[in-house]
């Protein structure tokens, strides 16, 4: 999501549809009032992200480099991380990788975001249509819970290979715990992951951690979400805009969990769903006159986030 030109298109059809509504839905009152619990991380955690934040960064090189982890710096930043498995070609499948953190003592699960000259997943970021999750990745979830069907596409093409990965590593490593991370679309991809993974291995503690993460899914995936009960993050930095996109407009909602970057540098907890105050993101950026599309790559604590490798 980072281009420019993604960005654009995306800002062209929200404007579409802001102007072909002709009113905003309101917050329900117990989220719009959900401004309790504002405050700002302390550096200590803070700093517990920024593994997360090299991994993220990380899933932007091949395979090749990924597989035995001679990325460079971007693999240097982890340079403890025991690599089991990478896929992905980077146009029609995003990059992946799987492996063991011994420092964290869990496995890890990163997807790439968006390239600026691969189009395939631009496409798949506009196709803004809402569709009801795969109900054999995603067994016992309503028809209700709607997904970006992009987005949806995406996990689903590398689902398998993830699944089988995930228990091969937990397996090899002797560890339950299991953490999905991604920048931009790789971030809605983990995500979906990490509701996939909690489904198909109840044994495992499930993490999601996410940098300039997009709106995913409607209410009830928010709502489902919150009920599977595993810890998720989401970093927004200042004024990005895609964490605002797609609106709620189309029906899109956001997860809980934000935490917003302010223009000081604070890392400020936001709770509930697409908190309204100004010390959030929704409350900070405006999708007409009020974001700035650099923001998008961080820096988040110090990391700017290269699309490439």
């Amino acid at each position: 999501m980072a281009p420019c030109f993604l960005l654009g298109g995306a800002l062209l059809f929200a404007l579409h549809a802001v102007l072909a509504v002709p009113a905003a839905p309101s917050l329900p009152r117990q989220e719009a009032d959900a401004t309790d619990g504002i405050a700002p991380l302390a550096q200590p955690q803070i700093e517990s992200f920024k593994p997360y934040t090299n991994f993220a960064n990380a899933a932007y090189c091949a395979p090749i480099v990924t597989v035995d982890w001679s990325c460079g710096q971007h693999c240097e930043a982890n340079p403890n991380f025991k690599p089991t498995a990478a896929g992905g070609d980077g146009i029609f499948v995003q990059f992946w990788f799987v492996g063991f953190d011994p420092d964290l003592g869990e496995v890890i699960v990163a997807h790439q975001g968006t390239q600026l000259l691969t189009i395939v997943p631009v496409l798949e970021d506009l196709d803004l249509l809402p569709l009801p999750l795969d109900e054999q990745l995603f067994p016992g979830v309503g028809l209700d819970v709607l997904v970006h069907s992009g987005f949806s596409i995406a996990q689903a093409e590398t689902s398998q290979f993830i699944l089988a990965a995930v228990k091969n590593t937990m397996q090899e490593f002797n560890t339950s715990k299991v953490t999905t991370v991604g920048h931009s679309l790789g971030a809605s991809i983990s995500l979906l992951d990490a509701v996939f993974l909690h489904l198909h291995l109840p044994d495992a503690t499930v993490r999601f951690v996410g940098y300039g993460l997009p709106r995913v899914g409607d209410d009830p995936f928010v709502q489902l979400v919150d009920r599977l009960g595993f810890q998720v993050n989401h970093v927004a930095n200042k004024k990005d805009l895609v964490p605002i996109l797609p609106p709620v407009l189309l029906g899109y909602r956001h997860i809980s969990g934000e935490i917003h970057i302010d223009e000081a540098n604070q890392w400020i907890n936001c709770p509930g769903h697409d908190n309204p105050s100004t010390s959030c993101t929704v409350g900070d950026t405006n999708l007409l006159l009020d974001f700035n599309i650099f923001d998008h790559a961080g820096p988040y604590d110090g990391v700017l986030i290269s699309t490439f490798c």
